[in-house]
């Protein structure tokens, strides 16, 4: 439960980042939604860690698949 809190504490403090105009603030919220991510993401159950994992190797996989696709030539 607590590692359900800290990664929405996390994607709270990231969006408010996202929407600040300083930029010291900006840096300095995006570095407390990370690691608040990071900490809640560790504390996170098994299941869900292979889940998100799984989720992320799929998605670049794609993306790579994609980028080959269109890349330049190498002739």
């Amino acid at each position: 439960m607590i590692s359900l809190v800290l990664l929405l504490i996390g994607l709270g403090i990231l969006f408010l980042a996202w929407k600040t105009p300083d930029e010291i603030h900006r840096i300095a919220s995006m570095v407390a939604g990370t690691i608040s991510l990071i900490w809640g993401f560790s504390l996170a159950p098994l299941s869900f860690q292979l889940l998100f994992e799984i989720i992320s190797v799929l998605a670049a996989f794609s993306v790579c698949m994609r980028c080959l696709g269109c890349g330049f030539n190498r002739d």
